[in-house]
């Protein structure tokens, strides 16, 4: 049996006209897939199937509810990002596997169509394109460093609402600073 079996719909074969199939995904199903965005998560799908009348077309519904695990972009570590997404797929019938706009068309004489890609991508769809952990929580040392090199001026203690450590090895290098920065941050005090 493979990684994604339990993803396969038989479409041709389906005899209620509508269906419905409940999928918990674990960090496993996640790193079977092997992309780049998520590597780890649980999720609840419930996925609903649903013939059309001309029975050679079909509606799937999914309703996907779970939490992921992220890098955050600020400080690098592990974060649990909660994703929720309502989509939806359509499916037809034809001689080759094809997506054409809205549609995914699925080889008649096969009937199957495997769904655990577009689980996936509906999954890294819902996840938000800035994810930092809430202030406060971002890795204390990582922050530091950042606030460092944030810095406009010797008076600023924190970035963007979090509280930053000193780190005793930065400080105690010296403070040269390049004359050129000087002019720059002349055109920071202007605004």
């Amino acid at each position: 049996m493979g990684k994604f079996e339990k993803y396969k719909i038989d479409l041709k074969g389906l005899e209620d006209s509508n269906m419905t199939f409940e999928y918990e995904l674990d960090n496993r199903f996640f790193m079977d897939i092997d992309a780049p965005e998520v590597s780890k998560g649980k999720a609840h799908v419930v996925l609903d199937v649903k013939k059309q009348a001309a029975g050679n077309a079909f509606e799937l519904k999914f309703e996907i509810e779970g939490t992921v695990v992220i890098l955050c972009d600020r400080c690098l570590d592990e974060m649990d990002q909660p994703v929720t997404a309502s989509d939806k797929l359509l499916v037809k019938f034809g001689a080759d596997y094809a997506e054409d706009g809205d549609w995914v068309i699925i080889p008649e004489e096969e009937g199957v169509i495997n769904v655990a890609w577009f689980i996936y991508e509906f999954i890294a769809l819902a996840i938000p394109m800035k994810h930092v952990h809430a202030p406060g929580k971002c890795n204390k040392a990582m922050a530091g460093k950042l606030s460092k090199h944030l810095r406009v001026s010797a008076d600023d203690d924190d970035i963007a609402g979090v509280e930053m450590e000193e780190d005793e090895d930065l400080e105690s290098t010296s403070q040269i600073s390049d004359p050129r920065w000087n002019e720059l941050k002349k055109i920071l005090d202007n605004n």
